[in-house]
């Protein structure tokens, strides 16, 4: 039985898709003015580590993840500069170049991280008529206004609005939000569709019923959703920071337009943090996946790192965190390759290993806790009653929701000279010669090997 933590309830529930067996999901994707962070992509892979969860427990997932390539603005108070116009600006490139060359740099960064991409990729540019019509139809039902700078949604003429943040919050939330834009009439109120400024050209504009512009951010998702997943879908998805503004003003226009609830789950995952900062672009305090390569790690380390935490909890990251979160990866491959076997899948589990798949199901299926899974994972590697076929077997199923290729794990062919220097080495520490033995160790690194001592013996690895 699958459990998940819904913010719309503020409490697990079973899961009950609408379609027996079949599940939407829709996940907010990047706006692609600049590279994804690792906060970013720890988003991505708690959605990715969900998507896994439900495959695991048979059912069919339809995963739809937007590109948002317009329209979201550097304030969340409907003000500031486009983020895709500012990126060409900064790069001297027009918004289309910019857009294109960060969607791909973010595919590159979900391959690399073995995120499964989604079913359907859908860009925000694409959906423009589409948008259009859902502000039409809200302004038929008297939801809109229309201001010097654009068309906004009024929030007071819903009674719902808010329902993201619980009934405690609400009122709190409410009058606390953002500053004002002139002429808004309440402070939740939010911009549809926003005008092109008098005596400004943008790249990325478009003719409506209110006056040339683009739409606005909220109105985005909520179009994208509904046309591939219908309404209400199954479960949307979002880092934490949605739950103030993005996500409630999304479900306001599904329910003002439609009457209906845009989504029956709502997850979100937890900020990664610097110290006592999280990680943002607005905060200049970003590290890309590029730079953690560039230093030398296996970007599965940091998927590593990520399964360490439970998605709703705040995970700490430093560069000696990602250290150690290696050293483990690496372990579990040399493990791996100890119990590999050439042998099939066995057609019957003896009944200590099937413990352990019970195991394995129940704390993934507990809200996708995955730090426990991973006791799991270890404590059967570690348990001597379990033979390797079985062993090896198991692990790779449970490998199917950890996403850590275990599956391709391979021996590292040692060249010939390295493992001459390791006998080397073996002899001078028989003797005790811990001098010649490390001076012998800092040879092999030289030749882009390290030797590390273990329990029985040592191992050999890519420095």
């Amino acid at each position: 039985m699958l459990t998940l933590y819904n913010t719309l309830s503020r409490k697990k529930e079973v899961f009950r898709p609408l379609k027996k067996k079949k599940v939407g999901l829709y996940t907010c994707g990047p706006t692609v003015y600049f590279y994804a962070h690792v906060g970013n992509m720890r988003t991505f892979l708690f959605e990715d580590i969900l998507k896994r969860v439900l495959e695991y427990n048979n059912y069919k997932v339809k995963h739809v993840m937007n590109i948002t390539d317009v329209g979201h603005l550097t304030s969340d108070a409907d003000t500031g500069e486009d983020k895709m116009e500012k990126g060409a600006k900064r790069e001297k490139k027009t918004v289309w170049e910019i857009a294109d060359f960060y969607t791909k740099a973010f595919k590159k960064d979900l391959k690399r991280l073995n995120i499964k991409e989604p079913n359907i990729w859908i860009k925000a540019s694409d959906t423009i008529k589409e948008q259009i019509a859902l502000i039409e139809k809200l302004e038929k039902k008297g939801f809109t206004y229309k201001i010097l700078d654009g068309v906004y949604f009024d929030s007071s003429k819903l009674k719902t609005y808010g329902r993201l943040w619980g009934e405690k919050e609400r009122k709190l939330r409410a009058g606390a939000r953002v500053k004002m834009v002139a002429g808004k009439k309440n402070p939740t109120d939010f911009a549809l569709w926003k005008f092109t400024p008098r005596g400004e050209k943008r790249q990325m504009e478009w003719d409506s019923p209110w006056g040339k512009g683009f739409p606005g951010w909220h109105t985005e998702c909520v179009v994208m959703g509904i046309k591939e997943l219908g309404i209400p879908l199954d479960i949307h998805c979002g880092g934490i920071d949605h739950i103030s503004i993005h996500h409630p003003n999304e479900i306001a226009q599904a329910e003002a337009a439609y009457n209906k609830k845009l989504a029956n789950y709502w997850l979100h995952g937890e900020f990664l943090v610097l110290k006592k900062a999280r990680m943002g672009k607005s905060k200049g305090n970003i590290i890309i996946l590029d730079k953690l390569i560039e230093k030398g790690f296996n970007p599965l380390a940091y998927r590593y790192l990520a399964l360490n935490a439970h998605y709703r909890s705040k995970l700490t990251f430093s560069l000696e965190a990602v250290s150690g979160a290696q050293n483990s990866l690496e372990n579990l491959h040399h493990k791996i390759l100890e119990i590999k076997t050439t042998s099939k899948k066995p057609t019957r589990f003896s009944r200590k290993a099937k413990t352990y798949q019970e195991r394995f199901l129940k704390a993934i299926n507990n809200d996708l806790d995955m730090p426990r899974a991973l006791v799991v994972m270890w404590a059967l590697i570690k348990d001597q009653a379990i033979e390797n076929n079985e062993k090896y077997h198991t692990l790779i199923d449970f490998d199917k929701v950890f996403g850590l290729g275990l599956n391709k794990v391979k021996e590292i062919k040692i060249p010939q000279k390295v493992k001459e220097l390791v006998k080397q080495r073996e002899k001078y520490r028989k003797n005790k010669d811990w001098k010649k033995a490390d001076e012998i160790r800092s040879e092999i690194k030289k030749l882009g090997y390290l030797v590390e001592d273990i329990e029985k013996g040592f191992k050999i690895k890519k420095a």
